[in-house]
């Protein structure tokens, strides 16, 4: 696809989707915010994918929103009609979505960057709560990704006083999966990419689907869960392969069928 604002490419099933506003730390305006949103509806509807990375391209991830547009606009509607179908489109995808940082994730970047299934930092990078310092409350989900890492003590503090939390620190929390240098940076994300994209992607649909409820159900309710998601699994040509190539200690092929 093409779009002034991002880069789109595909490679051995990785999709790449960098953020391309390097003048304004990529920082969201509307074109960004349209484009993004379609790049992740083609990224989830082509059967050649099955990881998305999302990535920044010059000195940071992303700045957050253009405070350049103005605070005249609808931010209500602006959060439920644009920014929202776009964390949801990550939130629901069947593919897994990776997390490339480096530099600043601030403001609805950090959610960007949180709402993805592994987020993968440079050891420079790091996450800024920067709504307080204009006023506001975070937003694009951020409270209920702060609330569940932190618990709502930190959350409150580190909400309230506008925190800048640092890669070890977010590692450290759970924020991320891993810090790296940042010549290395590259290399770890396409690493993990390739490995994931070499994995059983039905299985990993189902990680997604069951990992999104877990938080709302009791024990029993998890378990009657993974036995529904379990059976069309099992019956799965996948599965079929995979035990087979398991008897015979070769390595499975997985088609996600």
């Amino acid at each position: 696809m093409q779009s002034e604002v991002l880069e789109y490419s595909v490679s051995e099933a990785v999709c790449t989707i960098a953020l391309n506003r390097p003048d304004q730390l990529n920082a969201f305006n509307q074109a960004l915010r349209a484009d993004l949103l379609s790049a992740l509806q083609h990224a989830e509807k082509d059967p050649n994918v099955r990881v998305i990375v999302i990535k920044g391209l010059g000195k940071g991830f992303c700045a957050g929103a253009d405070l350049a547009e103005g605070l005249e606009r609808d931010i209500e509607q602006e959060l439920k009609e644009e920014y929202k179908p776009i964390l949801m489109a990550i939130h629901d995808a069947s593919k897994t979505c990776i997390a490339q940082v480096h530099g600043c994730a601030a403001g609805i970047g950090a959610g960007l960057a949180m709402v993805c299934d592994m987020v993968i930092m440079s050891e420079e990078a790091y996450v800024y709560l920067a709504f307080a310092a204009i006023g506001l409350v975070p937003d694009g989900g951020l409270n209920w990704h702060l609330y569940k890492a932190l618990g709502p003590r930190r959350a409150f503090e580190t909400i309230v006083e506008g925190k800048r939390l640092t890669a070890q620190e977010c590692f450290n929390l759970g924020i991320c999966n891993e810090v790296v240098s940042a010549g290395a940076l590259q290399e770890a994300v396409y690493a993990r990419a390739a490995r994931i994209a070499k994995g059983a992607p039905l299985a990993q649909k189902a990680v997604k689907q069951i990992l999104r409820q877990v938080g709302n159900l009791t024990l029993s309710q998890t378990i009657d869960l993974e036995a529904e998601i379990q059976k069309p699994l099992a019956e799965s040509e996948d599965c079929r392969n995979a035990v087979d190539a398991f008897f015979k200690k070769e390595k499975p092929v997985f088609k996600g069928r």
